[in-house]
């Protein structure tokens, strides 16, 4: 089959950074679906993995790739929820192979049955961010435990990326909450709005000052995606007393001293904690992709996607992970289809 991967860790200006190769096709057993991979979309836990990991369990490549759409080809003797021939889509497991090759082995309690009414660049561009924000409002900062009676605020810093903007469409459809997004250009505050957000601050800017003149109540939930460390002191002033507060980047350190005073819970999300750990709920994973793919197919939302190269390939990955590494990607950028040479 082919893949993309790399032999060894570095920067993507590297010759090698990202190479096409021709592996063994895998064969499931367990749990495990044989998905034959038709689009994926990169992270920028693309980027950091690729930059900074060696590849795992003595082999001489990695192949990277969490989020992915395409068909069940083959299962294990253990598969119960799937089929061959279903069209699915999923984000993976990071202690795994990844999606940017032919054929993906990955357990069938973190995949769901793709949206009917999306392509499959479409949907692949949603599985990781999904995963990441549902995880987000509902397992850490719990905002359906109702912490007063009226509706409240939620601000997410960031809220024109991949995470942010799924964000806040999973928050319109499933909460009341009034929905505050950060974006710093024109067009990705015109972004954010056409995805629901009620309001848009710029986050190059002090926050607190800007959050106080909406005259709405202190946001009791903050979600930040990105640059945490920057914008630390401000969440801290401008987040409502016994707040909750959300990350997902990976800053060098986090003082949260500031947040004492206000008794603010922190949380860290990471989507690869179950399938890391096999915890007893790794299945809630799947459950939420069909519930992602039940709203988009009930046009509650719909898909991130933004850019989409073709066809999959070592020039087309290595020109997203530059795009992605810049940090002003709005979106989610997808590779598509396979060459037929």
């Amino acid at each position: 089959m082919r893949a993309i991967a790399y032999h060894q860790a570095g920067s993507i200006n590297r010759l090698d950074a990202l190479l096409d190769l021709e592996l063994p096709r895998p064969q499931p057993s367990g749990r495990d679906l044989l998905v034959a991979v038709q689009a994926v979309s990169v992270n920028p836990v693309d980027t950091k993995v690729r930059a900074g990991a060696a590849p795992f369990d003595g082999r001489e490549e990695r192949i990277l790739g969490w989020d992915a759409a395409g068909v069940v080809a083959a299962v294990g003797p253990e598969v119960t929820r799937f089929k061959v021939g279903d069209p699915v889509f999923y984000a993976g497991d990071i202690a795994r192979d990844g999606s940017n090759a032919e054929y993906q082995l990955v357990d069938e309690r973190i995949v769901g049955q793709a949206p009917s009414t999306l392509s499959v660049a479409e949907a692949a561009a949603l599985p990781l961010t999904a995963i990441t924000a549902w995880e987000t409002l509902f397992d850490r900062l719990r905002v359906q435990d109702r912490m007063e009676e009226k509706p409240t605020a939620i601000l997410i810093i960031g809220g024109a990326g991949g995470v942010g903007s799924i964000a806040i469409q999973i928050a319109r459809a499933r909460t009341d909450l009034t929905i505050i997004a950060t974006a710093s250009r024109p067009e990705t505050a015109d972004w954010v709005r056409s995805l629901g957000a009620d309001h848009v601050i710029d986050h190059s800017r002090p926050m607190a000052p800007q959050i106080a003149a909406l005259g709405l109540d202190a946001p009791r939930f903050v979600f930040s995606t990105t640059h945490t460390d920057r914008h630390l002191a401000d969440i801290a002033e401008l987040i409502a007393p016994q707040g909750r507060f959300a990350l997902i980047d990976d800053p060098a350190s986090l003082d949260i001293v500031g947040f004492k005073r206000k008794a603010v819970s922190v949380h860290w999300e990471l989507m690869f904690t179950r399938s890391l750990f096999d915890t007893a709920d790794m299945a809630e994973q799947g459950k939420l992709l069909d519930e992602v793919a039940a709203l988009v197919d009930r046009g509650a939302i719909r898909t991130t996607l933004t850019q989409t190269l073709s066809p999959i390939n070592a020039a087309n990955l290595i020109a997203a992970h530059r795009q992605i590494e810049t940090a002003t990607t709005r979106g989610k950028i997808v590779l598509e289809g396979w060459s037929h040479d």
